[in-house]
C-alpha cells in the first residue's frame, strides 16, 4: 500500500491559485490570440502553442458540462483568457515568482492561467485543472468565502484521470496517520503546505470530498450548492439549503469519512 500512496501522491497535479504581482516589464512575449484565449509564450514551439489554444477551448466546453455551469458568454476580446507560457521551470519560478512544487496558477479574477511546457501531464491535468479554477470563480463569483480545498478539489474533479484514484489515497493516508479533516484542510489552506508530498496530501483530499459530493449524491445537488454560493450565500448555509443530509461542515466531513471507511 506504500506503493500505492507514493505512486497517487506523485501523480497528483500540484498546483495553485493566486492573484500575483504584474510580470516583469522587460520580460518579452509572443502572442497567439485565439478566439476565446491569447498564449502568451517566449521560445514555444509553434504547434505548441497552438495545440494550447485548441485544447483551452475544447476543455472549457468540457468542464462548463461535467459541472452543470451554464456559459454565461464567450470569452473574447478583453474577455479571453491569458495563458502564459514560460520556457522551463526555472523560469516559471523566478520570472513568474511561482513556487516549485507547483506546475501551474490560475488568477482567476484576472483570468490568467501560468505554467510551463514540461510541467507534468500538461495537456491532461494542468491545463483543465487551470481553466476549471477560472470557470468555477467565473461562476459562483467573489462575494462568499470558499474554502480553498473545495476550490481544488473542483479542479482536480475536471481532471478526470487524477480524480478515480482520489478516495484510495485518502483511504491510504488515512491508514499512515496522515488524514486531514475538513476542519484542518480549511484552517490550514495552502498556507500550511511545505513541499510536493505535503501539498499532493492537501490535494488528493480536496479532489476525493469533491468526487465524493458529486458521485454520491449527484450532480443536480452539487449545481444547486454552487448556485447558492453564487447568490452569496455562506458555504455552511449553501450546505444546508443544498445537502439537507449534511447541514454543516462538520457533518459532511463525518458523511466523507463514513464512506471512506465502509466502502
Amino acid at each position: 500500500m506504500t506503493r500505492l500512496l507514493t505512486a497517487l501522491l506523485t501523480g497528483f497535479l500540484i498546483s495553485a491559485v493566486t492573484v500575483q504581482p504584474a510580470f516583469a516589464k522587460e520580460y518579452e512575449w509572443q502572442e497567439e490570440r485565439g478566439r476565446h484565449t491569447i498564449v502568451l509564450y517566449r521560445s514555444a514551439p509553434r504547434d505548441f502553442v497552438q495545440s494550447v489554444e485548441e485544447s483551452a477551448e475544447d476543455y472549457y466546453s468540457r468542464i462548463t458540462r461535467t459541472f452543470g455551469f451554464p456559459r454565461r458568454g464567450v470569452w473574447s476580446y478583453d474577455e479571453r483568457v491569458k495563458i502564459y507560457i514560460y520556457d522551463n521551470e526555472d523560469e516559471y519560478v523566478t520570472v513568474g515568482q511561482q513556487k516549485r512544487w507547483s506546475h501551474g496558477v490560475a488568477s482567476p479574477y484576472e483570468k490568467i492561467i501560468r505554467t510551463y511546457p514540461s510541467a507534468s501531464g500538461f495537456f491532461d491535468t494542468t491545463l483543465p485543472h487551470e481553466l476549471a479554477h477560472i470557470v468555477f470563480r467565473e461562476y459562483v463569483g467573489y462575494r462568499t468565502f470558499i474554502p480553498t480545498w473545495f476550490e481544488e478539489g473542483v479542479a482536480m474533479y475536471a481532471e478526470r484521470a487524477k480524480r478515480f484514484g482520489a478516495h484510495n489515497a485518502v483511504r491510504e493516508a488515512r491508514r499512515r496517520g496522515q488524514f486531514r479533516t475538513l476542519q484542518e484542510l480549511t484552517l490550514t489552506g495552502m498556507r500550511g503546505i511545505n513541499g510536493r508530498q505535503e501539498a499532493a496530501l492537501f490535494y488528493m483530499h480536496a479532489a476525493s470530498i469533491v468526487k465524493f459530493m458529486i458521485d454520491e449524491h449527484g450532480k443536480q445537488k452539487f449545481v444547486r450548492f454552487c448556485r447558492k454560493l453564487k447568490e452569496g450565500k455562506p458555504f455552511d448555509w449553501a450546505l444546508d439549503e443544498s445537502y439537507p443530509r449534511f447541514k454543516n461542515t462538520d457533518r459532511l466531513n463525518e458523511a466523507w469519512v463514513k464512506f471512506l471507511d465502509n466502502d
